[in-house]
């Protein structure tokens, strides 16, 4: 690709991202301004016009989903693979880096990643409130516990938590595993206690890209300060007006200090933003104006003015729901918006419960977004727990998920001794139990139970350098795992055969740990329902926002704390930002939310919103209102009918359309169907003389 071919769809400012080469570039990237565009774009111009070794650029990102498009769209740029290029997560990269290394740090390279489901230890003291979350926290900031006992009073923990948190990292380590948060903060001590280590990673990547910058932690970014330190032509990309998961350690203020941290740094501002219309630009410009100490930005954009925006006010948050739901319905029958167009979302999961009721009670489809991911079905887990022993026999924790899964009669009196017997030893379960079984010292019962076990395990070892879609069969037909799981979740495990193809058992195991709810698409065609936490870096041309009430946007835990308090109005920000051609804005006066009914106040962010700027509609439930159940088909009648949602159908007199409801009792069933030529038509079945295309 020629230069002018690869700058020709940028504007000036992407442009002048995309051809800065050398030194600092921070990129403050307003959001749907074409961020991901640049980021793949200055890969391809680094690489085709800067002659750079397309293995020499460390580009990091926070989302499987995120780094899947970044090398789908470098391909595409360059007509080169990407396989075995550092393009990826930060964890996935640093998991990376520490299967080359981490035998530097006292651990086996074919250590096991625990996600934070997994983290099963029974330590006492861990049922001190909070434990992991606050362990979490602190590896984000680079604090082991090293660092809290010998300076209690800087933390503000005692002596109590940290001999926890040191037996929490023994545990790991005796199982030669790492939890999530150890990926970053064992790949920065690797680089700051092993100079030879960094300085070959520094000669390797002469250029780093870091995506959503603002969302950096501690850990991330000494990470990144580490490797960029001797070439310092480090690109950040963010928008600090996004930054919104400071629950998870992120910093906004590295964004915020970038330009002191790299000197000469060159700022380019993305503000032409290509997704949303102008009326929704103006508000979520109205909302993030008023935040203190931002980096400027005013976002704007050639679209039209686009359709009014709504605020709906409701009696309860039933109410709010039924409103919700039938605005769905109008805007799916209209024919010009399917339902995967459409995403509610909220603040806490808690809401959802209402919005699902009016949803279900209207038959629309929806689906709750970053739920359990496929990996983390209890199905899957428990063949991945056999996969992990099988590469790392001493993961003690993964063994204690199969030893008697499917049931082997191993029970709690057997497993309780061998755990027993391995505290004492100071050893895994798989290195006590193949013990127990060589030595004298123990009953034939005993033997004779856990024997079975280890030589099943030891013949998956045998085979672990088999295809892995075999070796997953292999487990199937020996532990008989799939019969007991049953049919429909036998259905998963065939899946999982179908991804293990031609698969490396260490990569694939790697990307397990690594996956979550937030990076699977759904090819339904249903209605997203989300917190605005996870609708981050998602778009939709319907956005309805629920519960923009104060206790709620912002939240209740937030109005004390001054950060805190803008942080909430960047999460709102956020919220509005995902909406493409529509946004509707709801509220309840009165909602039940934590056992008690309260009463709610419209947000304290509307007061910064002219009310010119929407159309305030308040929606009373009427008094002489009879709730009336409107018959149905019958789920077989339904599903087997001709005439269901989304069916084309041909009429003799309008020509092909599509079926967006049916309702209506069975002898009797009326149709609502879409047609290109005249639009919706309400049609019995009995007269219309439809034809089924």
């Amino acid at each position: 690709m020629t230069k002018k071919a690869l700058l020709n769809d940028l504007n000036p400012q992407q442009k002048e991202a995309v051809s800065h080469v050398t030194g600092p570039l921070l990129v403050l990237a307003g959001a749907g301004s074409g961020k991901t565009k640049v980021i793949t774009h200055r890969f391809a111009y680094l690489t085709s016009m800067q002659k750079v070794a397309p293995t020499s650029i460390l580009a990091m990102t926070f989302t499987n989903k995120a780094a899947t498009e970044m090398k789908e769209r470098i391909e595409t740029l360059t007509g080169k693979n990407t396989n075995g290029l550092w393009v990826g997560t930060f964890h996935s990269l640093s998991a990376r880096i520490l299967r080359r290394d981490i035998h530097k740090l006292g651990f086996r390279n074919d250590f096991c990643i625990y996600d934070e489901n997994e983290k099963e230890f029974k330590i006492h003291e861990a049922l001190y409130k909070g434990i992991l979350s606050k362990i979490s926290s602190l590896k984000a900031r680079m604090i082991g516990p090293d660092d809290i006992l010998a300076n209690e009073d800087s933390y503000g923990f005692d002596e109590k938590f940290a001999r926890v948190y040191v037996r929490y990292q023994n545990e790991l380590k005796k199982n030669n595993a790492l939890d999530f948060d150890d990926l970053i903060m064992f790949a920065v001590k690797l680089y700051e206690e092993h100079p030879g280590v960094l300085k070959r990673y520094q000669k390797d990547f002469s250029h780093l890209m870091i995506d959503e910058f603002q969302d950096t932690n501690t850990s991330q970014y000494r990470l990144a300060k580490l490797l960029a330190s001797r070439h310092k032509n480090i690109c950040a990309v963010g928008d600090d007006d996004q930054s919104i998961y400071k629950f998870r350690g992120a910093e906004v203020k590295n964004i915020h200090t970038f330009k002191k941290e790299f000197k000469k740094t060159k700022v380019v501002r993305l503000e032409q933003n290509y997704r949303s219309t102008q009326r929704i630009l103006d508000i979520a410009e109205c909302i993030i104006a008023k935040s203190p100490d931002r980096m400027q930005k005013k976002l704007w954009t050639d679209r039209k003015k686009g359709d009014s925006i709504c605020y709906c006010t409701t009696v309860n948050e039933k109410e709010e729901g039924r409103y919700i739901a039938q605005a769905i319905k109008e805007l799916y029958q209209k024919g010009k918006h399917s339902y995967r167009d459409m995403a509610v979302l909220y603040r806490v999961n808690q809401q959802s419960r209402a919005l699902e009721e009016a949803m279900r009670e209207n038959g629309q489809p929806y689906r709750i977004f970053g739920g359990i991911s496929f990996y983390h079905r209890k199905e899957i887990k428990d063949i991945i727990a056999y996969l992990k022993v099988i590469v790392n026999p001493d993961d003690s924790v993964s063994l204690g998920r199969v030893i008697n899964c499917p049931p082997r009669q191993i029970g709690a009196t057997t497993i309780s001794r061998v755990e027993n017997e391995a505290r004492k030893r100071d050893e895994s379960l798989y290195k006590t139990m193949k013990h127990i079984i060589k030595s004298n010292g123990y009953t034939n019962s005993l033997k004779d139970k856990i024997s079975g076990f280890v030589d099943i395990i030891e013949s998956f070892i045998a085979h672990m350098d088999s295809d892995l879609s075999e070796l997953i069969e292999l487990i199937y037909e020996k532990t008989g795992y799939v019969g007991w799981v049953g049919e429909e979740r036998a259905k998963n495990l065939m899946e999982l055969v179908s991804s293990a193809e031609g698969v490396d058992i260490r990569s694939y195991l790697d990307s397990a740990a690594l996956y979550s709810g937030l990076d699977e698409n759904c090819s339904e065609d249903c209605v997203s329902f989300m917190t605005l936490h996870s609708a981050k870096g998602l778009e939709f041309p319907v956005v309805f926002l629920a519960g923009i009430e104060d206790g709620l946007v912002p939240h209740f835990h937030a109005v004390k704390d001054e950060d805190e308090l803008e942080e909430e109005r960047r999460l709102f920000y956020v919220g509005v930002t995902r909406a493409q051609d529509m946004l509707v804005l709801s509220g309840a006066k009165k909602r039940k939310l934590y056992a008690s009914v309260q009463e709610q106040k419209p947000s304290r962010f509307l007061d910064d919103i002219p009310s010119t700027c929407y159309k305030n509609v308040e929606k009373r439930p009427r008094a002489d209102a009879i709730k009336i159940s409107v018959a149905k088909l019958p789920v077989d009648l339904m599903s087997s009918s001709p005439f269901s949602s989304g069916s084309r159908v041909k009429h003799p007199k309008w020509g092909v359309g599509v079926v967006r409801d049916s309702y209506g009792e069975t002898d009797d069933v009326k149709v609502m169907v879409n047609f290109p030529t005249v639009g919706m038509k309400r049609l019995s079945l009995k007269f219309a003389n439809l034809e089924k295309i």
